[in-house]
């Protein structure tokens, strides 16, 4: 049995990896953001543990971890959460920028920094579900954009960093995807949303399993996921 932390897995891809990885009998431990969406969590995947910690506060993540039981090993850090806000750079705030930053680049970073001992002892996988905007920038994407392009920098530093102690790196690059995520985009593009256009998260899914489930002798670095429709 292997044990995994995720984030996000309230919804979308990281529910549908959560729901996969029970299904098969892995241990979860999922990051909720407060008690309350952890009781929401484990209401929504039976059996997971989880842990609460807030990424948009990556400053607090240390402390929040030290007050809680925190597995010995781990054999993966799936980092699938992200928020987005969209707008154009001459009316972006910084709160804005903070709030993207935080969440998508500080918070995934901090979050492996404190488990790396844990994964070490494993020889675990840290998988990062990026997106198409960690490898070019569309109009009005320019903060959340940034905050991808660098969580491709952080995965792939940290791939050559933690080679030798045997940690495995994954980026995963989807399109857009069927998610409450892809619906806020929508709202902010004023586009109607129509999910059966896009990627199910069911199939990025798959792609994250075969990544973690590859034998040791080989490792996926980056894998992007496209729309097939």
């Amino acid at each position: 049995m292997s044990t995994h932390l995720i984030t996000g897995a309230g919804s979308g891809i990281g529910a549908a990896v959560a729901r996969r990885l029970t299904e098969r009998g892995d241990d979860l431990v999922l990051l909720a953001r407060d008690a309350g969406r952890a009781k929401e969590l484990a209401a929504l995947h039976p059996g997971a543990r989880t842990l609460v910690g807030d990424l948009s506060n990556p400053d607090r993540l240390s402390w929040a971890l030290a007050q809680q039981s925190v597995p010995e090993r781990l054999d993966s850090l799936l980092h699938i959460a992200g928020v987005v806000e969209l707008g154009p750079v001459g009316e972006l705030t910084p709160k804005a920028w903070h709030y993207q930053l935080n969440a998508n680049l500080v918070a995934p970073a901090e979050l492996t920094r404190l488990t790396l001992p844990q994964l070490r002892v494993a020889q675990g996988h840290v998988l990062f579900v990026n997106s198409g905007a960690g490898l070019s920038a569309s109009p009005e994407w320019s903060a959340y954009a940034a905050s991808k392009h660098g969580l491709k920098a952080l995965a792939d530093s940290l791939r050559h960093e933690e080679h030798g102690n045997g940690v495995r790196v994954t980026t995963v690059y989807p399109g857009r995807t069927a998610s409450p995520m892809q619906e806020k985009v929508h709202r902010q593009e004023g586009k109607e949303y129509d999910p059966a256009r896009w990627i199910d998260p069911e199939s990025v899914a798959t792609t994250i399993l075969m990544a973690l489930d590859l034998p040791r002798d080989a490792e996926v670095n980056d894998l992007t996921v496209r729309p097939g429709r």
